[in-house]
């Protein structure tokens, strides 16, 4: 279901997927103006149409004959505790102002609705997205959202990019000087997006980047001597995710109890032998842990 509008834009990673020749899961749509008023005017009628409204954020969730859809208004945001979800401000402001708060260049482009064949790009991007190149938009970029960090290495692995060079020492200068009081639910959702992905790359340039500094202080980092990638493989799981950061300290990261569950029998395998209780991925993780050495970092 497509929705047609001057003011109503496709933006971030429908625009990039799109001129990489490949299909997006999700459309994200963009109303220069209020979207919330936009889709009362639209579909007001419908009393079914729309389903849920956001004020605060100006985002509105419709339903079009069984399709539901998200229409977010242009925005802007300003991070008065860094690292915390942003505080949003000038709901309905120009289309500029709205890619410019994005994470990366290949992310903070657009193309009006009744216009598909133009792009919208003020900050590179589409050279960006040519050159293979992940380049934020502002110097502090990660101090604000340090899960960029974590969406970078995301699009690294997916894509086959590379940091573009500023971005890398802006990265590496974060990573020397963390600011721990950052919100760890959201950087569990961008790991558990990335390593889901299964990729031995993003294990590989997690640790050599320093990109785990982010999970806590004083990190042991394990130098595993064979491919979770292919381990994950061949013994799939819900939880890949946590095989490939198990050996790591994750007390600051919000865990399911589940998941918790997991970690704790992680460390009752050190003295204790498997029963039938023993959860599938503790034996995936404590068979790594034997082939691993660790560093102190």
């Amino acid at each position: 279901m497509e929705i047609k509008n001057k003011n109503l834009y496709y933006v971030g990673g429908v625009v990039r997927d799109k001129l990489l020749g490949l299909e997006s899961p999700d459309v994200d749509y963009c109303y220069e103006g209020d979207a919330i008023k936009f889709a009362q005017r639209k579909f007001g009628k419908n009393l079914d149409a729309i389903l849920k409204t956001n004020q605060a954020f100006g985002t509105v969730n419709i339903n079009i004959n069984g399709d539901k859809i998200d229409i977010a208004s242009t925005r802007e945001e300003k991070y008065p505790r860094k690292g915390h979800l942003p505080q949003v401000y000038n709901i309905g402001c120009p289309l500029i102002d709205d890619l410019k708060r994005r994470d990366f260049t290949i992310n903070a482009m657009a193309k009006n609705t009744t216009c598909k064949n133009k792009i919208i790009d003020y900050f590179g991007g589409r050279g960006d997205l040519e050159n293979g190149l992940l380049r934020v938009l502002h110097k502090e970029s990660f101090i604000d959202d340090p899960t960029r960090i974590v969406r970078g290495l995301k699009f690294a692995v997916r894509f086959g990019f590379e940091l573009e060079e500023e971005t890398k020492r802006l990265q590496d200068e974060y990573l020397e000087n963390i600011n721990y009081d950052m919100s760890y639910h959201r950087l569990k959702k961008e790991l558990v997006e990335t390593f889901s992905l299964n990729k031995q790359k993003a294990y590989d340039l997690f640790v050599s980047q320093g990109i785990y500094k982010l999970l806590g202080p004083n990190q042991k980092v394990p130098e595993i001597n064979t491919s979770i990638e292919n381990l994950v493989s061949k013994y799939p799981s819900k939880h890949s995710w946590l095989v490939y950061l198990g050996l790591f300290d994750l007390s600051n990261l919000e865990l399911t109890k589940q998941e918790r569950r997991i970690i704790e029998w992680v460390e009752r395998l050190k003295t204790e032998k498997a029963n039938n209780n023993t959860p599938f991925e503790s034996l995936l993780i404590h068979r790594l842990r034997l082939q691993s050495v660790y560093d102190i970092t």
